[in-house]
């Protein structure tokens, strides 16, 4: 108990995320409840009535592999404690949410148009970009958090079931939302840091409309 609540006081945005995913997995696995099927995403999703399929699917993972759960957990609770009290709440889940989406959007162009995706790696790969951009702005070395990048990216490409493409996707978001935190950090450029980050949102929601015409017009149904 003593642990949860020093968590919660650090960082209680992360540990909310961590338990918010725990709850979520659980109720996967309530027969008859089919939560999974109503919160994946699937680039053909954008083009229904469910497109907030490619924020919720960040917070659902593998009903028979514990694992995908744990290690994105772990690694979400190690990289939010670290980043939220530097970021703030509010920055934070900014940070979170786009590298979700980011990851749902890289799936869209580098997956068929039928792929299934689920997991919070996408939000993992963009805590794991910023944590990068961080050490840079402060001066810090970066080698070993590059090389952890680096295995974790080829991870995903050699091993069957893991979206690459959403791995991209949050890394490129993560990344692109770290460093205008990193750029804007005087009190008189708060404005244009909120501007930016919008313009970050609206770039990947463009990105999205735009791919989403191609997949229903059937001229690129697949790779």
């Amino acid at each position: 108990m003593n642990f949860l609540r020093n968590s919660y006081r650090q960082a209680p945005l992360t540990t909310a995320l961590v338990l918010l995913n725990v709850v979520l997995w659980l109720l996967q696995l309530v027969p008859g409840l089919y939560l999974t099927d109503r919160l994946v995403f699937t680039p053909l999703a954008m083009g229904s009535s469910e497109p907030w399929r490619a924020i919720t699917a960040g917070f659902i993972h593998s009903p028979d592999l514990p694992f995908h759960l744990l290690i994105n957990m772990y690694s979400v609770y190690i990289f939010g404690q670290v980043l939220e009290p530097m970021l703030g709440k509010v920055r934070f889940a900014a940070l979170y949410l786009i590298s979700i989406f980011g990851g749902s959007v890289a799936v869209m162009f580098l997956a068929p148009a039928m792929t299934f995706v689920y997991g919070a790696s996408s939000a993992v790969f963009g805590l794991m970009a910023a944590y990068l951009v961080v050490l840079r702005s402060l001066g810090g070395s970066s080698q070993g958090m590059v090389g952890l990048i680096a295995l974790n990216l080829v991870i995903g490409f050699i091993l069957p079931g893991i979206s690459w493409q959403a791995h991209v996707g949050g890394l490129l978001a993560g990344g692109a939302v770290a460093s205008v935190y990193a750029n804007t950090r005087g009190p008189k450029q708060q404005t244009a840091q909120k501007i930016s980050v919008v313009v970050i949102v609206i770039i990947f929601i463009a990105l999205a409309i735009y791919r989403l015409q191609q997949i229903t017009s059937g001229s690129m149904l697949s790779f």
